[in-house]
């Protein structure tokens, strides 16, 4: 199981990695599944929007791209997070910068884990397995 952490053309260090690992490997316990090698890659808008346009043939900013890499229950990939949108985002929901932060973290995960977001109904169950991700992280904020 490895959790790597980098960044791509911006300024950005993400703290606490390992309260995030720990954070991240429950999650995937929690499906019944194995960490293998997962990357986040934090990047700009600029340089997702073109990795949107060349992997996936879509011109538009996004928060997270998400390429899945898994074999059977190993769960494995590279996350792509723009720091740009999640700034974005924080202000367009009220949010604070960490907390985005962590919901597109793990938006990406439950991504490989399995999860879709395209159809509303599953918009729903995205949005109510990342609230539930969010209060377990919350927890072990709590017992530090």
């Amino acid at each position: 199981m490895s959790f790597f952490f980098h960044t791509d053309k911006i300024n950005f260090k993400l703290q606490d990695t390992s309260l995030y690992k720990a954070w991240l490997k429950r999650i995937i316990a929690g499906y019944y599944k194995s960490p293998g090698t997962i990357n986040f890659i934090f990047t700009s808008n600029d340089e997702l929007l073109k990795i949107n346009k060349v992997y996936l043939n879509h011109n538009y900013y996004t928060d997270v791209i998400t390429f899945n890499f898994n074999r059977d229950d190993l769960i494995e990939g590279d996350i792509y997070i723009s720091i740009d949108q999640v700034r974005i985002n924080a202000n367009l929901y009220s949010q604070n910068f960490t907390t985005e932060l962590e919901r597109i973290m793990v938006h990406g995960i439950l991504h490989l884990i399995g999860f879709d977001d395209k159809e509303a109904q599953d918009k729903i169950v995205m949005t109510n397995e990342e609230n539930r991700a969010l209060k377990l992280l919350q927890g072990i904020k709590d017992e530090n």
